[in-house]
């Protein structure tokens, strides 16, 4: 288990470690070679719910990054899986649901399930996390992760991915009691499932809402924020928490001062952004994940400007923006935790040492 020293878990307490910490979303899993060799003939969530499976794979961008956290290789759907929820994966599509939840009598059927269901079904998350905590440094802890309730609801009340969850957003103003009765469900279920992962050594958590920024700000507050709110409250470990697309309401993101850190899109400047969020929240995030392709000069000059933005706020973690795109060259990863690592903290400026060894341009997919 990782020392309470170590540089991820000092800038979420709101400190400047002399390291700058740096992981990515998504790292753990579809851009390393070593992954899809690994995964051949099993399928996603058989893979999340195989303790040394998940925890090989949680442990894979640690050894060839250098990252300062793993993040906890799963699915959001994982625990409705736990909960009995007939869900798959389609490759190509995403989770694809054989009931959809529409209807009030949809609603009373699926949140029946005790949420305790979750907690007795998840030793296998237990023991994956038991062996990454394992094997990690007192440096770089572990960070557990769960879908939001909106985000879990969208693809729930659709059936499967959606461009717009229309389904979902209209649930909430058509059925408001059905709404937030499945909302609170999803947050003991979430909740559920991130305990289960602190409970195997986790030392932080971060719950991801894709979804949000389909939403309006008055709707964040009213039909969501409360629930997210409940899936992290009470919880003893460091709390990020990350939308896409939430800028209009990113001080929301906050959840009234729950959350240690709110992860930002690649959409809006981390200076802009610690101007919203106030001075008593760190900030995560947030290279544009398009730019992992450009020729490395252009890249590493705008891994320095996010750095420097992320001054504003009381402590900054270096992130993307979004998730790791599948067909990203792993070594430009690599490089950018080197030169994130060879950053002066105090000086505000990049080590020209730090800048890794990978050659000028940023070369194609490795894979």
């Amino acid at each position: 288990m990782a020392s309470l020293d170590a540089p991820l878990l000092r800038a979420l307490r709101g400190d400047r470690p002399e390291r700058q910490p740096v992981w990515f979303m998504r790292q753990a899993g579809r851009s390393l070679p070593e992954y899809r060799e690994l995964r051949v003939g099993t399928r996603m969530l058989d893979a999340c719910l195989t303790p040394d499976l998940a925890a090989e794979i949680t442990l894979q961008p640690i050894r060839r990054h250098d990252v300062d956290a793993a993040i906890f290789f799963s699915d959001i759907v994982v625990p409705l899986r736990l909960a009995g929820v007939d869900v798959v994966i389609e490759p190509g599509r995403g989770p694809v649901f054989a009931d959809p939840v529409r209807t009030a009598d949809d609603v009373a059927r699926v949140t029946s399930i005790d949420p305790d269901d979750v907690a007795a079904a998840a030793e296998p998350v237990r023991e994956a996390a038991r062996r990454v905590t394992g094997e990690l440094s007192d440096a770089v802890p572990l960070i557990g992760f769960a879908g939001a309730p909106f985000t879990l609801a969208a693809y729930l009340v659709e059936g499967g991915p959606s461009k717009e969850h229309l389904r979902a957003r209209g649930m909430m103003h058509a059925d408001p009691a059905s709404w937030h009765r499945l909302a609170a469900w999803l947050a003991k279920v979430s909740r559920a499932f991130l305990d289960a992962q602190i409970e195997g050594g986790a030392q932080a958590v971060q719950l991801f809402d894709s979804w949000a920024g389909s939403l309006s700000p008055s709707t964040f507050r009213e039909f969501i924020a409360p629930h997210s709110h409940d899936a992290l409250e009470g919880i003893e470990v460091p709390r990020i928490h990350f939308g896409v697309g939430t800028g209009a309401f990113l001080d929301d993101m906050r959840l009234g001062g729950l959350a240690d850190a709110v992860g930002v899109d690649w959409r809006m400047p981390l200076d802009e952004a610690a101007a919203l969020v106030g001075p008593d929240v760190t900030l995560q995030g947030n290279i544009d994940p398009a730019l992992l392709g450009a020729p490395w000069p252009v890249l590493a000059a705008h891994v320095d400007d996010v750095l420097a933005r992320g001054r504003a706020a009381r402590a900054h973690v270096l992130n993307l923006g979004h998730g790791v795109p599948p067909d990203t060259d792993p070594e430009v990863l690599t490089r950018i935790v080197a030169h994130a690592h060879g950053y002066d903290v105090d000086a505000g400026r990049a080590d020209a040492g730090g800048s890794g060894t990978v050659g000028e341009s940023a070369p194609g997919n490795a894979a």
